[in-house]
C-alpha cells in the first residue's frame, strides 16, 4: 500500500471509529480497534506485538490523527515511556508478556520515579526494595504520577542499595498496581483536575522476574526511560485544532486581517513547525539505533517555552475570555505552566543541555563518591 493510499485509509477508518466522548472503558475499545487495524504501534518490533512497519507510514498517520481528538491520553504513559523502556532493556519474556496488552489499550501503565524529597534530582529517592527470598519488598512514596488512578502497571525505580553513591544504588521494577499495599490518592492541580497522584507502597511484593535490567543498575534504566519520556512529551508539539491554544484554533477565534495578529501567528508557526522537525529527528535517530542523548531534553525544553508562549498568546489575542471559567481555552493556559516542570523543570533541561550538549563546566558536585546512607537528602534526616 502507498503512502497516499495509507494515509485515505487510516482517515476513513478515524471518521468511522473516533468516539465524541472519551471514558476508560470507551479509551479501552478504541484503542483495541486501532490496534487491530493496524495502527497502534506502527514502528515497534512485530515479534513484541508491533505492526512492524516503516517511519513513513508513522508519519503519515500522525499527519492524519492530528485531525481527530482520539481518546489516548491515557496510554500515553505506557506508549510513549514505558513500553520503549521494556522493548529496549526487558528480557524477551518481559516483552511478550507486556507490550502486545499495552498496544492494543487492554492494560494502562505509569511512571513511577519523582518523590516528595526527590523530584527534579530522582537519584536522591528513598522508596526501599529490599530482597524476600525469589522476590522483593518494596516501601515508600512516589508523587505527581499521571493516570495511576487507572494504571494496571507501573515502572518503579527504587533503592536497593545504601551502601553506594546515590546513583548506584538504583533497581528498576514493573509494579502490580493492583496490589493491596498499593494506595493511590489523587492530588488536584489549578486546574480543578485531579490527574496526577501520590502512590503509597506498603510490602509490596514484586517477583524477581518484574525486576528491569541488573540489580543496581537501575539509574541506566532510567535514563533510557527519561529519554523516551522526553522526546514523547516533545512529540507534543501540537499544531492540532484540538489543542485550543494551536495556530488552528486561535485563527478561527482572532481577526486575522489585523498585520499585528498575523505576525503573532507566524511566529506560533515557525516555533511549532522547528520543533516538530526537530522531534522528528530525534524519533527518526532513535529508531535507527542512533542515542539522542541530551538533545531530547533540548527538545522538551523547546516545547515547554512554546507551550508557555502559546497560552500567553491565547490571552493577549482573546482576551478576557480566555480565562472563562469552564472554558477548554482557561483549561489549556492554567495547565501550560505545568509544562515547565513535568518531566523535568526547564532549569534542570538548560543544566542537561549546559553540560551535555554544549560542554560547559558543570556545576560542583560533591555527592558523586558519598554512599547514600551518609547523605542528607529529601526528608532523610
Amino acid at each position: 500500500m502507498n503512502l497516499d493510499e495509507y494515509r485515505r485509509t487510516a482517515r476513513q477508518w478515524l471518521e468511522d471509529n473516533t468516539p465524541a466522548a472519551e471514558g476508560v472503558e470507551g479509551a479501552k475499545h478504541f484503542m483495541a480497534g486501532l490496534y487491530d487495524a493496524g495502527y497502534s504501534g506502527i514502528t515497534w518490533p512485530r515479534e513484541w506485538g508491533g505492526q512492524g512497519l516503516g517511519q513513513a507510514e508513522e508519519r503519515a498517520f500522525a499527519e492524519v490523527a492530528r485531525d481527530f481528538a482520539m481518546p489516548t491520553p491515557i496510554f500515553s504513559i505506557g506508549l510513549g515511556m514505558c513500553g520503549p523502556t521494556v522493548v529496549d532493556r526487558g528480557d524477551d519474556e518481559q516483552r511478550a508478556r507486556w507490550i502486545r496488552p499495552l498496544l492494543r489499550g487492554e492494560e494502562i501503565w505509569c511512571q513511577l520515579f519523582s518523590e516528595p524529597g526527590a523530584g527534579s534530582d530522582v537519584a536522591s529517592l528513598q522508596t526501599r526494595a529490599v530482597r524476600d527470598g525469589e522476590g522483593w519488598i518494596v516501601n515508600g512514596q512516589k508523587v505527581w504520577t499521571t493516570n495511576a488512578q487507572y494504571a494496571d502497571w507501573g515502572l518503579i525505580l527504587t533503592r536497593t542499595d545504601v551502601d553506594v553513591p546515590k546513583h548506584k544504588g538504583l533497581t528498576m521494577f514493573v509494579v502490580d498496581m493492583r496490589h493491596p499495599g498499593v494506595t493511590v490518592r489523587p492530588l488536584r492541580d489549578m486546574t480543578g483536575r485531579a490527574h496526577f497522584n501520590e502512590i503509597f507502597f506498603d510490602d509490596v511484593h514484586i517477583p524477581d522476574s518484574d525486576r528491569i535490567g541488573e540489580v543496581n543498575d537501575g539509574w541506566s534504566v532510567a535514563v533510557t526511560t527519561l529519554l523516551h519520556e522526553r522526546l514523547s512529551i516533545s512529540a507534543g508539539v501540537g499544531m492540532s485544532g484540538d489543542n485550543p491554544t494551536s495556530l488552528e484554533a486561535l485563527r478561527e477565534v482572532v481577526d486575522t486581517e489585523d498585520p499585528l495578529v498575523r505576525d503573532q501567528l507566524v511566529e506560533l508557526y515557525i516555533r511549532s513547525k522547528a520543533l516538530q522537525l526537530f522531534n522528528q529527528r530525534l524519533g527518526q535517530e532513535t529508531r535507527a539505533g542512533i542515542f539522542p542523548g541530551a538533545r531530547g531534553s533540548a527538545a522538551k525544553l523547546l516545547l515547554a517555552e512554546l507551550t508557555v508562549f502559546q497560552a500567553d498568546l491565547a490571552v493577549n489575542l482573546v482576551g478576557p475570555q480566555a480565562l472563562l471559567e469552564d472554558d477548554r481555552l482557561a483549561f489549556a493556559v492554567s495547565w501550560a505552566p505545568g509544562m515547565a516542570l513535568g518531566g523535568g523543570t526547564n532549569e534542570i533541561m538548560r543544566g542537561i543541555v549546559g553540560d551535555r550538549v554544549l560542554n560547559l563546566p558543570p556545576e560542583p558536585r560533591v555527592d558523586k563518591t558519598v554512599p547514600f546512607k551518609d547523605l542528607k537528602v529529601g526528608t532523610q534526616a
